[in-house]
């Protein structure tokens, strides 16, 4: 994605990033917490994310153990920093017993500044929950629900590869409502053989039920994926594709959601407030077995990603020494490679996120963020390659409609 360096993480002391021009920052972004949670029931043919099939039950007890851990390891990087946001997502945080998730909580109350009623979002699938758990996890913490339902079709979810059917899709949305204030269903377009009708029956059937966000994305074949190497029959050509995307969008809007990111659409007041600080370039600690993470100094970004493999994770995790201030990550620990961000790259990494909303944003929130000048992104965002896909007016920088459908073009000009 950049050319940034990558560092060692014993060699991560006082580097700082300096290839034009320093980083300085007057006060640090909002920080979010992410949490990994990697098992789930099968993996699905079309996911590329870091999830891993259960070989009978995992064990819930140490991995909680080792989560706390990673948190302790990390809190001389965030040390007196207020938590935002906090987001479990997977693999599937749904199978975790309740028990040793209000346990993790706990933990993380324990140990880290929280503000006052901070949204927490737990990733669930159909199927591996039910009134007990969404009860408990409502309890813990949890207001905000995210539920990977795809499509309410059952013969389109056999063909997804999915675990539940269109019943057990409808009772998880609705057990989830009556625990939580808010809810997102993720849903899936352009399926095999779908057609605009069916993809319209199934945002009938979630605004029918009363949730307040949606997020609508295309089913695309991604790299090291079943799908990839064995592609499903009847996939739509591009026309069709953008014909069903038109009709969702379409239909979103004029049911009162409104389209502020790539694939999300919320009704007022329940915009996902973790994957907007994501978009503005916010910071966020993640633990967990390949979990990702952004962290601002006073004179640098950070980027560290955690070992991916569960178990190579726990193991680490045993190893685990508190991190120092000048040596970011410690000698050993669940941290398997850091990335210094250098100044140069900032443009890039900061519109990779922040020009996936629609109504962009304040370029005085790239100084806020990135510790440069807005001139820096000014100036990328000038290329003439870039004319009719992004505006620059007055202090706000924006994608047109067209540059939201072809953001990547957006990337690619402004990476080169």
């Amino acid at each position: 994605m950049s050319d940034a360096r990558v560092i060692p993480i014993r060699a991560a002391s006082g580097r700082r990033a300096v290839d034009d021009g320093e980083i300085r920052f007057t006060s640090l972004p909002p920080l979010s917490l992410y949490v990994h949670l990697p098992w789930c029931v099968r993996k699905c043919p079309y996911c590329d994310f870091n999830s891993h099939e259960a070989r009978g039950e995992p064990d819930f007890e140490a991995y909680v153990d080792a989560l706390i851990g990673d948190v302790e390891a990390a809190l001389p990087m965030v040390w007196g920093r207020p938590v935002e946001s906090i987001f479990f997502g997977g693999g599937t945080p749904s199978l975790i017993p309740v028990p040793a998730f209000q346990r993790l909580m706990d933990g993380l109350r324990a140990r880290l500044s929280l503000r006052p009623a901070l949204e927490v979002t737990l990733e669930a699938n159909p199927g591996t929950v039910d009134e007990a758990h969404f009860a408990g996890y409502a309890d813990a913490g949890v207001n905000r629900i995210s539920i990977g339902v795809q499509s309410f079709d059952s013969a389109m979810l056999t063909r997804l590869g999915r675990i539940h059917d269109g019943r057990a899709a409808i009772s998880a949305v609705e057990t989830a409502l009556r625990h939580v204030p808010r809810v997102n269903i993720d849903l899936m377009h352009a399926l095999p053989d779908q057609t605009v009708a069916q993809a319209l029956q199934d945002i009938r059937t979630a605004l029918e039920l009363g949730v307040g966000h949606v997020s609508a994305y295309q089913l695309t074949l991604e790299p090291n994926t079943s799908f990839a190497a064995d592609p499903p029959a009847g996939l739509p050509d591009a026309d069709h594709a953008a014909d069903i995307a038109d009709a969702v969008e379409a239909a979103l809007r004029a049911a009162g959601l409104e389209h502020y990111e790539t694939s999300a659409h919320a009704r007022r007041g329940e915009r996902c407030q973790h994957n907007l600080n994501y978009w503005t370039f916010g910071d966020y600690l993640g633990i967990g077995a390949g979990a990702h993470g952004k962290l601002s100094f006073a004179d640098r970004i950070i980027r560290h990603a955690r070992f991916r493999h569960p178990r190579a994770y726990l193991e680490h995790a045993a190893q685990a020494l508190p991190g120092l201030p000048d040596d970011l990550f410690g000698a050993r620990g669940t941290v398997e490679e850091a990335t210094s961000i250098g100044a140069e790259q900032l443009p890039f990494e900061f519109s990779l996120n922040a020009l996936r909303l629609t109504e962009g944003l304040e370029l005085a929130l790239f100084t806020a963020h990135t510790g440069r000048p807005a001139g820096d992104l000014v100036q990328r965002l000038s290329d003439p390659a870039l004319r009719g896909l992004v505006t620059v007016s007055g202090t706000r920088v924006s994608p047109t409609a067209l540059g939201q459908r072809h953001l990547n073009r957006v990337l690619e000009v402004l990476l080169t």
